[in-house]
């Protein structure tokens, strides 16, 4: 079989066109279990070379209002007043482990993206990657 680990930028790239040849073996064929180890070994090169962030709540909160149609009428069930809703997607008051059971049973957001708060008042890096909510 004559696989190898990756270990450079050239074996990931070289891994990523072998593996495009291979997208059309059989399974359980032996070009099938070459694409199998392949894959492997790129996940694991990319889970340590190209980690994926979880979003801040905030923008947790936001993508899942743009996916729902969501406005802040909606997330005052789950997070309070009105204002105490302006206030969280403005990033001035912190989330309560109240409010993130709320909008994690209420609207499906991972507790694991609501718990995960920027400080209060800083923007995210657009600039990197994040996985979605």
């Amino acid at each position: 079989m004559n696989i190898r680990p990756i270990k450079t930028d050239a074996d990931y790239r070289e891994a990523l066109r072998t593996i495009e040849t291979l997208m059309t073996a059989k399974p359980q064929s032996e070009a099938g279990d070459r694409l199998d180890v392949l894959v492997t070994l790129v996940e694991a090169y990319e889970r340590a070379h190209f980690p994926l962030d979880l979003p801040d709540a905030v923008e947790a909160i936001q993508f899942r209002m743009e996916q729902q149609g969501l406005t802040v009428d909606d997330l005052v069930p789950a997070i309070g007043r009105k204002n105490r809703v302006y206030e969280v997607l403005a990033r001035k008051r912190p989330l309560t482990l109240r409010m993130v059971r709320a909008l994690s049973q209420q609207f499906h957001i991972p507790a694991e993206s609501l718990l995960n708060q920027q400080s209060q008042g800083k923007p995210r890096n657009p600039s990197r990657r994040t996985a979605s909510a």
